[in-house]
């Protein structure tokens, strides 16, 4: 039956808006998103509502477009201030790391399934393809959680972890990828070209991801365009041209994508926060796009004959591969407390990733392909639902977690600057104890460089001078250039909870 493009359009939508009521919802519990969007693709899926989707190259096509998305959002969101102090770990991390992660679960699998588990029929090099695809780590879903439940990281955890899951995705894709290859090419490999091959995507990836994201912001900041609601697209162009132009050019795209919004990210081009809050958007979109199509592409059924061994492969990644993996990787770094490498230990989150690279053996009709992507999904749904779950518990018991300051978006105010400004700016209401302390902006008690520059009384906006009277459920925005000066307001108006949005 010829399904109608009107059709998929409503199909499409309707998942979509299922999908965000739902992780909405989750968020509430602490449930991770990624895994809420997976459920609502299986539920719909051939052994759900029956909503069948097989096309392997058309998931593929999707799982590429998305993932360059995301990494490229990543990086344009991450600051080099921030990761400065932890980079070497952090790239530690995402290289070696990644290599150490699938050699321990590779040689474990290969095990599995030859003492244990024989009915797999997994030989050494299909244990360490399985393994290549599951050794990166997630970061939407780490953070989505721990923002969701107000925690923040001690000792540059943040930061590091970021910049480990932003970059391990490429070194991840390569060994799947050199893999694939060598066992598609018989007995023979050229191993020596297949390192050689290595090499040269890592290096050119870096190079044109730096130098093509310089000449993204020259470009952007150059072109005057009319309507400047084409420069969050023109940033989109960019993204999509770098990640396939490095392609063609024999370097790996994800990575040169995700080094190019790091470079643009860091860099003043015009109508930065604009294009910023669009790409984030638009990857967000990108994420319940992918993890829709994954979760129809998979069939519940599969999954009961690897589900025994696919839980037996997660717990040993959780206890064995990734804990051994970190406090290896550093070793070098020895003011690291033992607590830091825990928790980092811990949030070795498995998420889309590893079941976007599941599809590439299956696109290349590698043997045993069906078996590696049901258990893939398989250790992704296990590393979801125990470590995800238990992001913030563990990071409180081990004495990591501390309250973050209390910055939050307006409701009433649609008010920012550009990033070179650095301010705070928070909104008050007018409540009867406030007017104790003043009925007039001349009365109240407001620290220098801190001024109220609007007051919103109902559904009209007004600026107010020194002898504005002020009434009860007015709201006021007031601005200053520092946080301890807007702390202060709140104390010279007796009020003791305060939220603000700092300008960073």
């Amino acid at each position: 039956m010829e399904i109608s493009t009107e059709l998929i359009l409503l199909i499409g939508s309707f998942l979509f808006f299922i999908s965000m009521i739902v992780g909405k919802a989750g968020h509430k519990f602490g449930v991770p998103v990624l895994l809420l969007f997976l459920i609502v693709g299986m539920v719909f899926g051939g052994d759900g509502f029956g909503l069948k989707f097989e096309n392997i190259q058309v998931a593929q096509a999707i799982g590429t477009i998305s993932l360059s998305l995301i990494l490229f959002s990543g990086g344009l969101d991450t600051k080099f201030n921030e990761i400065r102090p932890i980079l070497r770990k952090g790239v530690i991390l995402a290289t070696l790391g990644v290599m150490l992660t699938a050699l321990f679960t590779g040689i474990f699998v290969w095990w599995l399934s030859a003492k244990v588990y024989m009915g797999l029929g997994i030989g050494f090099l299909t244990a360490m393809l399985l393994a290549s695809t599951v050794s990166s780590t997630d970061s939407a879903s780490v953070f989505g959680i721990l923002r969701s439940k107000g925690l923040a990281l001690k000792n540059n955890l943040r930061p590091m972890l970021e910049l480990e899951s932003g970059s391990n995705d490429p070194m991840a894709y390569m060994l799947t990828i050199t893999l694939i290859s060598i066992i598609n090419s018989g007995n023979n490999p050229n191993y020596l070209m297949v390192a050689l091959t290595i090499i040269i995507q890592l290096v050119v990836g870096t190079i044109l991801g730096f130098s093509l994201g310089k000449v993204a912001v020259f470009i952007i900041n150059k072109i005057k365009m009319d309507n400047i609601s084409l420069y969050p697209v023109l940033l989109l162009i960019m993204g999509v041209f770098i990640f396939s132009a490095t392609y063609y050019l024999k370097g790996n795209g994800y990575l040169a994508v995700y080094i190019a919004g790091l470079v643009i990210g860091n860099s003043r081009f015009a109508h930065k926060r604009t294009s910023m809050s669009f790409m984030d958007g638009f990857a967000w979109m990108s994420q319940i796009l992918l993890f829709l199509t994954l979760g129809l592409l998979v069939n519940p059924s599969e999954l009961v004959p690897v589900l025994v061994p696919g839980v037996i492969i997660s717990l040993f990644m959780i206890f064995v591969a990734r804990p051994l993996t970190v406090f290896l990787c550093l070793v070098p770094f020895r003011k690291i407390a033992i607590k830091d490498k825990l928790y980092v230990s811990w949030v070795g989150l498995r998420g889309a990733v590893p079941i976007i690279f599941a599809i590439l053996p299956l696109a290349a009709d590698v043997p045993g392909a069906r078996t590696i992507f049901n258990i893939v999904f398989v250790i992704t749904i296990v590393s979801l639902l125990f470590q995800g779950t238990t992001l913030p518990i563990v990071a409180k018991w081990l004495g990591l977690a501390e309250k973050p300051n209390k910055y939050k978006s307006f409701q009433d105010f649609d008010v920012e600057f550009a990033e070179e400004i650095k301010s705070a700016m928070t909104e008050i209401i007018i409540t009867a104890e406030t007017l104790n302390h003043g009925r007039n902006l001349m009365e109240m008690s407001l620290p220098d460089n801190t001024l109220a520059v609007m007051v919103k009384r109902g559904d009209k906006f007004f600026v107010p001078t020194g002898q504005t009277e002020l009434h009860i459920d007015d709201k006021l925005l007031v601005i200053s250039d520092d946080e301890a000066a807007l702390k202060e307001t709140y104390k010279n108006l007796g009020i003791s909870e305060f939220t603000y949005q700092k300008n960073k």
